[in-house]
């Protein structure tokens, strides 16, 4: 009995703790979690008991890398919600591409011609879209996003059917 105690204590600790957020109301919980975590830090360095203030240091850490992965995560998918409820904005209109339809994965190294500057989304805000970071640009290909380092031509995120 004991060692299947310990098997599963074992197996919990393994399997990630955060689960991805699906919405802003759990990065909202995310938030809380961390404040709260942070006050209970102010309160083991009042005290002043290393073990407890070493035990909420470890907690605080890992509450901001949830609070961080529920804000990437919900950033990620966030222009789902405005395509649901704004379908004009997402539609094809009059795009077309010199090159054939190609399912692009990341990691991927592509041609200049497939991130030329006529293909970038200049306004990734518009549709809800996570800021490319420096030296990265979100391109338009056929239906689909790709998230791409203009420097060395790496596809680093793909958005499949992104227009309708």
């Amino acid at each position: 009995m004991r060692k299947l105690i310990i098997l599963g204590l074992m197996a919990a600790t393994a399997l990630p703790t955060a689960a991805p957020a699906q919405s802003r109301g759990e990065v909202r919980r995310e938030s809380r979690q961390l404040r709260e975590e942070q006050r209970e830090l102010r309160d083991a360095y009042r005290r002043g008991d290393r073990r407890d203030v070493r035990r909420e240091r470890r907690d605080v850490r890992e509450a901001q890398r949830d609070l961080r992965e529920a804000r990437r995560e919900w950033a990620r998918n966030d222009w789902r919600e405005l395509r649901r409820h704004n379908r004009a904005l997402f539609q094809r209109g009059h795009w077309r591409s010199p090159y054939r339809y190609r399912i692009f994965a990341p990691g991927i190294r592509i041609a200049p011609g497939y991130y030329r500057s006529n293909y970038w989304i200049v306004d990734p805000w518009r549709y809800h879209l996570p800021r490319p970071g420096a030296n990265r640009r979100w391109v338009r290909f056929y239906d689909d996003l790709l998230l791409v380092d203009i420097r060395r031509g790496v596809v680093v995120d793909v958005i499949r059917n992104f227009y309708w």
